[in-house]
Parts: C-alpha cells; structure tokens; sequence
C-alpha cells in the first residue's frame, strides 16, 4: 500500500495483479495492460528518454508502453545503419542512420504504433502510448502488476500484437490491493 499524494490531499492507492493468457501465442509475454484514460486527470510524461534500441537486428524491447507525451531514444547499437519508422497511422519515419547514433520520437497520441525498419524487413516492434502511468508489460507467463492505483471505477484495457484487445471495468478501494482472474485473449 502505497500513500499518492493528488492535489491537496492524500489518497491510499493500491496494485491491481493479474495473469494475461493469450491463445495462439508462444509464451503470455509482452501483453501490455493499462488504465484508461481517468476522467479530469492528466499525467506528465517522464522528463528523460525512454530507450527502444536496436541490437542484433532487433528492436529492444519488442514492446514498449509509454505515457502520451513521452520522448522515446532510439539509439543503432549494431554495426550496421537502420531505420525506424511508422506506417501508422500516425505516421512517422526518423530516416536511416548510422550506427552508434541515436534519433528521437515524442509520442503524443495514445494508440499502438507499430515500428518497422525499411533496411531490415525482419525487424517490427510495438509501442504502446497510455492516458495514464498505470501500465505494465507482462512477463512470459503473463503476469503483471499496476502499482499505485488511485482507488474509483477504472477501464482497463489489455492488449497483445496477436490478439484482439479487451477492456474490462475494475472498482478499487482505497488502499485494498486487487487481484483480477486470468485475463484471456483470443484471436
């Protein structure tokens, strides 16, 4: 538990735990699960980067989720030029560049933005831009936690590169911790 200090006053905050199952899947990894958008509250995106690098010819992390407003770094830690773009919509392309070289990208919109490189077609990535700081990237066996929850009736949405996202309604008490039943997602 968790005192959150909004506006003037204190509010006991709470974690919401869970388990993404997600069918057709490898493993339940990589599903992102956040809170909607809350009503009359907005959320300062972090001041510093948050990095999606390129290594081996690989986006790293697969899966980001970042808060509307956040600058992403995406530095070319291979050997060998890439490029990072968007088809999205929103559309964005930062050009190819060279390695040991870092381009940046402010994400303003919430959605999911799809990352792909022109020089390597193997390569895709996702980020996924919330309303609010309340998100997590499950691990391989789709657990996941939301840390500091303010308490009311929240939307929380999940989603994952190879399911159809879900939305479910969750009310939280101050200060009671929630634990959600599995949470599956189906093609």
């Amino acid at each position: 538990m968790v005192l959150a200090f909004v506006g003037p006053t204190a509010v006991l905050a709470s974690d919401i735990v869970g388990q993404v199952i997600v069918k057709n899947a490898k493993d339940n990894g990589n599903a992102v699960v956040y809170l909607d958008k809350i009503p009359g509250q907005r959320f300062s995106p972090p001041s510093d980067p948050i990095v999606l690098d390129q290594i081996n010819l690989t986006f790293v992390p697969h899966v980001l989720p970042v808060l509307v407003g956040t600058r992403v770094a995406f530095p070319n830690s291979d050997e060998i030029r890439h490029n990072v773009f968007s088809p999205g919509p929103p559309r964005f392309d930062l050009g190819t560049y060279a390695q040991k070289t870092t381009k940046y990208y402010v994400f303003d919109r919430s959605g999911v933005w799809t990352l792909l490189c022109n020089v390597h077609a193997e390569m895709s990535a996702y980020i996924v831009v919330t309303e609010t700081p309340y998100f997590a990237r499950t691990d391989k066996d789709g657990r996941f936690v939301l840390k500091d929850v303010p308490p009311g009736t929240h939307a929380i949405k999940v989603w994952h590169e190879k399911s159809k996202p879900t939305t479910m309604q969750v009310e939280v008490g101050a200060g009671q911790n929630v634990s959600l039943p599995p949470i599956e997602l189906k093609r």
